[in-house]
């Protein structure tokens, strides 16, 4: 596999980010399955590739993984900051199409993320479902209310301009919202894991269930495990031989 790590010019967010890429050793890229692997509230790009073996994983499936960087940003266009929402789910997707020559496809394409980069991978998702395949979240922080609720500090104002001076959460950050205006047939398929003793374990549960009420086609995997490493890095194995069978190219 190709491991490549490198700073790119966003013209959405106006500036100059760093983004890492696993490339598959064989075959055109133009046929790979693309995996966008968001990063949770603490990490940056280089998380997934440091704590877990997902390039182990993927190696054999001949896809492509791209792992951008956000900051503390709730995958948001921010009400007082910058538009990485814009970034990973519209520009990110042509910026690696020319710079990698990977697929815009429906059927190559797919979202996953942890914690806070669950909530943006379900975010994309939602927002534009027939840009994806598939989707999955791992420990997914889901409802916004809670963590405006219990923020306090500098996470109170990271929050607030996130969403704005007014503390409420705009439709197009609200899952549930989001959710409620489509319908399964609209959808891509879903893979949700977290641990059980997980403090968003019972959102997770509940939202499972609210994708089910729309008809979409979801999974949900749990087992004993809290808000860690150990939990995602069997989780992204998990999602992407459910997505990418092992030889399914």
């Amino acid at each position: 596999m190709a491991h490549l790590r490198c700073d790119i010019k966003s013209e959405v967010m106006g500036m100059y980010t760093s983004l890492e890429v696993i490339l598959p050793d064989y075959g055109k890229m133009k046929d790979a399955p693309v995996v966008y692997l968001l990063h949770g509230l603490s990490g940056n790009c280089s998380d997934w590739s440091r704590f877990t073996a997902v390039e182990r994983y993927v190696a054999a499936k001949g896809a492509a993984i791209v792992m951008p960087e956000v900051q503390r940003s709730f995958y948001a266009d921010m009400a007082l900051g910058i538009d990485y929402f814009s970034y990973v789910q519209q520009e990110l997707p042509q910026i690696c199409g020319r710079l990698f020559g990977l697929s815009l496809r429906r059927e190559k394409n797919y979202v996953m993320g942890l914690s806070m980069g669950g909530y943006g991978a379900l975010k994309c998702a939602l927002t534009a479902p027939r840009q994806y395949a598939g989707c999955a979240a791992f420990s997914a922080a889901i409802e916004m209310e809670e963590r405006i609720q219990y923020a306090k500090g500098r996470m109170a104002r990271e929050i607030q301009a996130v969403i704005g001076p007014e503390g409420k959460v705009p439709p197009e950050m609200d899952l549930a919202a989001l959710l409620k205006k489509r319908k399964g047939a609209q959808l891509p398929r879903f893979f949700i894991t977290c641990g059980e003793q997980d403090a968003l374990y019972q959102e997770n549960v509940r939202f499972v269930e609210a994708l089910k009420g729309r008809g979409a086609s979801v999974s949900l995997e749990h087992w004993a495990g809290d808000h860690q490493w150990e939990v995602w890095d069997k989780s992204v194995e998990l999602a992407l031989e459910a997505f990418l069978p092992t030889g399914k190219k």
